[in-house]
């Protein structure tokens, strides 16, 4: 194999990224392995990596994609279950100096734990649709939020049937998953405000509703539904002024949180009323590193979620070959406000 390969890089914060001939194969070292890359698909804050330097400004120059899918071409030690010719989707760790995990490019690594086999029934751009967009409501509904992961001891004794989960943002990739996580635990109650009705409900959702005719209305819809008992929300998409809608549907007579993903600004507090009992805001970092007690249980049940249908990818549109038009032709879209569908780069 030769020493070096093709990648797209982000060499200067704001710039277009470029193609480069000449960037190093990584090699796997324990608990990791080597991956030929078939599909690195683009989320949003790949276009605020490039544009703002988010997670990369002081690392440049930076391969871009978390979501990762390929054939195994080297096992490292302490790898199991895995062997070279596997199909394999990856979560790429966010935190990595030299970025050598990441989907634009020949080769790649991933790590034990942040990985699983792709069924064969489950093609490569449909599971190019699930690392980043399910590991992140994972963590935000079992971890922040603190309702127990449907596999562990504690779901033993929790009261999924009568608990409600609000999801806001219910068109967005992280939002459908979100829906499909909390109909796997078995919660009674996923009311969801954004979205078509017709998917939503195909995945779990118990009531969805229109997220236009201003904040009060959204909200005294959502009220109609949750009365004054929610605890649990999950925010997969607005900035700050947008999560007042979640907030303010918490209960008022208990203490109720909000997990929500980037942007992190804050929020006006002052504008969430009638809490008596408080609230909390939570931040989430979707990253399968940072859960390991979570997210590797999750990846070693995922082929059978798939397989089983309990899980369902999402729509995708597909870009043919590894080049900087093709990465920043999309990247552009989610800066300049465009609709885009989740793109899949054929490497």
């Amino acid at each position: 194999m030769a020493q070096t390969q093709k990648a797209i890089v982000v060499t200067e914060l704001g710039k277009p990224v470029v193609l480069v001939t000449d960037w190093p194969i990584p090699e796997p070292k324990e608990k990791q392995i080597q991956v030929k890359i078939a599909v690195a698909g683009i989320n949003p804050h790949d276009r605020k990596t490039r544009d703002t330097g988010l997670m990369v400004a002081d690392n440049l120059p930076a391969i871009l994609t978390h979501d990762v899918v390929g054939v195994v071409t080297k096992v490292g030690p302490e790898v199991a279950n895995t062997v070279v010719g596997d199909r394999v989707m990856i979560q790429s760790i966010f935190t990595n100096d030299k970025w050598t995990q990441h989907g634009l490019q020949e080769y790649s690594l991933a790590d034990m734990g942040a990985f699983a086999k792709i069924p064969d029934g489950i093609t490569n751009d449909e599971a190019a649709t699930l690392p980043c967009n399910i590991i992140a409501p994972l963590i935000a509904i079992f971890a922040v939020l603190g309702i127990p992961a449907p596999w562990t001891d504690e779901a033993r004794s929790f009261d999924y049937a009568s608990t409600t989960l609000l999801v806001v943002g219910g068109g967005s990739s992280c939002g459908k998953f979100g829906v499909q996580l909390a109909k796997l635990a078995g919660i009674g109650k996923i009311v969801v405000v954004g979205g078509n009705e017709d998917d939503l409900k195909g995945f779990g959702a118990t009531h969805v509703i229109d997220r236009h005719g201003g904040q009060d209305v959204v909200l005294g819809k959502i009220k109609d539904v949750v009365g004054d008992e929610l605890i649990y929300a999950f925010e997969a998409v607005n900035p700050a002024e947008g999560q007042l809608l979640a907030l303010n549907a918490l209960s008022s007579h208990t203490k109720g949180a909000l997990a929500r993903l980037i942007p992190r600004q804050p929020v006006d507090e002052s504008k969430v009323l009638g809490k008596k009992a408080g609230f909390e805001i939570r931040d989430t970092f979707g990253s399968s590193h940072g859960w390991p007690d979570l997210a590797g249980p999750f990846w070693d049940r995922l082929p059978g979620y798939l397989e089983s249908g309990k899980i369902k990818p999402l729509g995708y549109v597909v870009k043919h070959g590894l080049t900087a038009e093709n990465v920043n032709e999309v990247l552009d879209a989610y800066r300049d406000g465009k609709p885009v569908t989740k793109t899949n780069i054929h490497v």
